[in-house]
């Protein structure tokens, strides 16, 4: 993979690819975009090129069906409200918005709609798999470590389900670039889960293989130095950037049908498909890169997340995950820089 910087701004008929570094523009632009469409395979599923190595989550069909799920098990839990989406007091005169691991783009999607004036921007490592996208919402693969080459600042930036993606300087300069790319009085939000599958009542055997998946998967994580304890790390780093009128919103996700309440049994159903979709792509290429007591074979991770899945299905067991929502403002006085 070539080292030159590569961005493509996705359009869902045209897949235009810009990139003013590379000279020959038709042939070597074509051919590194090529490639980041394409992924690279390994254990049967596609991951992102762009930071090879680098990230533990597949991009593939699979992957996203599940972030679908998750996109609607965030909007279950916060129904009572108006706006869902986020919960930083933005502005319907808002301008610009920013959302950083756009993943399939449903967010940003769903952002466009409701704050049509709006220009939405979406950026992930990998294209999104959408097939139309609002007037004013863009879809953009590129790496947000680099240089950040947008002119305009934004209103609102927004992460959601970003454990595991940098290791702590990155976190950092991430945040960082947040705080100085952000107008003064602008927003940051964050929306985080945790790895650990809990239940309050014992209904989940200690013994369990379900039991034994948070500090598993953390585990690795920590190995590949990508901590996956985003969710109670955020606060801190986002005040210690100089963030301020830092809030929260705590919540605990159901793993399956089991809940009493209407609403919580459908986000309890979402957030099962969410994990039956998701758990081998979360653990396959962190187990079979950094399993104790040495790396797992892809056999090995498929038994082990299906014995996981049979394990959530049951209604005897009351079973969910932690996620917590983070937002806080940049100073009025501040002005930052680029």
């Amino acid at each position: 993979m070539t080292n030159k910087r590569l961005k493509i701004v996705v359009d869902p008929d045209v897949h235009l690819l810009t990139n003013p570094d590379i000279d020959d523009f038709q042939s070597e632009t074509t051919s590194i975009g090529s490639a980041v469409y394409r992924g690279v395979i390994e254990n049967g599923r596609r991951y992102q090129t762009l930071r090879e190595n680098q990230y533990w989550a597949p991009a593939d069909e699979q992957q996203f069906e599940s972030l679908e799920a998750g996109h609607a098990v965030a909007g279950v839990m916060d129904g009572e409200r108006p706006n869902p989406l986020f919960q930083a007091p933005i502005s319907k005169s808002a301008k610009n918005i920013l959302d950083i691991g756009t993943g399939n783009g449903l967010w940003a999607i769903d952002v466009a709609d409701i704050l049509p004036e709006a220009t939405i921007r979406g950026v992930d490592l990998f294209p999104p798999p959408v097939s139309w996208v609002p007037p004013k919402c863009i879809l953009e693969v590129d790496d947000v470590l680099r240089a950040w080459t947008w002119s305009e600042q934004f209103d609102f930036i927004h992460m959601r389900f970003m454990l595991g993606s940098f290791n702590e300087g990155e976190w950092d300069k991430l945040y960082k670039k947040c705080y100085n790319n952000l107008q003064p009085g602008g927003w940051i939000e964050q929306l985080e889960f945790d790895a650990h599958i809990e239940s309050d009542d014992n209904t989940l055997p200690k013994d369990s293989m379900a039991a034994t998946w948070g500090e598993t998967i953390l585990g690795c994580a920590e190995r590949a130095t990508r901590k996956m304890d985003t969710i109670n790390t955020m606060r801190d780093s986002i005040e210690k950037a100089g963030f301020v009128d830092i809030r929260e919103r705590a919540y605990k996700w159901p793993i399956g049908p089991w809940p009493r309440d209407k609403n919580i049994k459908e986000a309890g159903l979402l957030n099962y498909q969410m994990w039956s979709l998701g758990i081998e792509g979360w653990g396959m290429w962190l187990l079979t890169r950094f399993g104790e007591p040495k790396p797992w074979s892809r056999e090995e991770v498929i038994a082990y997340v299906a014995k996981i899945r049979g394990e959530l299905k049951s209604t005897d067991v009351h079973s969910y995950q932690r996620a917590r929502r983070v937002w806080a403002r940049k100073p009025d006085n501040d002005p930052g820089q680029k």
